[in-house]
């Protein structure tokens, strides 16, 4: 790496100097170190390190995440902006209100734990839980 001072004494040279110059660059100032274990030339540019690095993947294994999306109304997060005193916008994130609801299902005779937003509880109040879970493509007999 080279810094400040070197590289603006670079610029200044005249083109007779350059010409000298070029033949003595070490190969630190190429981007290169050795190793004083093995004498081997080890390059640290991005790309090298990255293809030479083998990340495990697990394509089986992923993360449990409960996803702020309402099964019944497909409802999710709303992007929008918080705007402060001075009119300065930022993103925020404006989520469903999701609530863990036990709803008796009459025609399994139980009760079904379920996590649903607040508008679909109010439509199942209105229209049955038979009803808005047959819409939405949910089977309950698995819950």
């Amino acid at each position: 790496m080279t810094t400040m001072a070197t590289q603006g004494a670079w610029l200044r040279m005249t083109s007779s100097a350059k010409s000298v110059a070029k033949s003595t660059v070490t190969s630190k100032e190429l981007g290169f170190l050795t190793s004083q274990l093995s004498g081997v030339r080890i390059s640290h540019s991005p790309s090298d390190v990255t293809s030479r690095i083998s990340v495990p993947s697990f394509p089986g294994i992923q993360p449990i995440v409960a996803r702020r999306i309402c099964p019944f109304t497909g409802k999710k997060a709303n992007r929008a902006n918080k705007v402060s005193f001075s009119n300065h916008k930022t993103k925020k994130l404006q989520f469903v209100n999701l609530q863990y609801k036990r709803v008796w299902w009459e025609a399994g005779k139980r009760f079904v734990k379920l996590r649903l937003s607040t508008k679909a509880l109010k439509t199942i109040e209105k229209n049955g839980l038979d009803a808005v879970a047959k819409k939405a493509g949910i089977d309950l007999r698995k819950k």
